[in-house]
């Protein structure tokens, strides 16, 4: 049985540049829908709340955008996950 991603909630450090809406539209890119709240900002860095979903997300695709933008995956805070349909017996 396999397992699609569905939403992922995920707490982002990010640098100001790019910008909140550059961020998430390299994200959405990937055929998704993105959501990006920005938590808390410092002199160098941003923190974002970054709710990604989709029939089915690539996890390490997501993961790999967020580090090629120059953030970085602070945690995994939400998942939902929709199982394949058991086989018949």
């Amino acid at each position: 049985m396999s397992a699609k991603f569905e939403r992922l909630v995920l707490d982002v450090l990010k640098p100001h540049e790019p910008n909140a809406l550059e961020f998430a539209r390299a994200i959405a890119a990937h055929g998704y829908r993105v959501q990006l709240a920005v938590e808390e900002m410092d002199e160098k860095t941003e923190s974002v709340v970054l709710v990604v979903e989709g029939s089915l997300i690539d996890f390490d695709l997501v993961r790999a955008t967020i580090s090629e933008l120059g953030g970085s995956l602070h945690s995994i805070d939400e998942v939902e996950v929709r199982g394949a349909e058991p086989l018949a017996e």
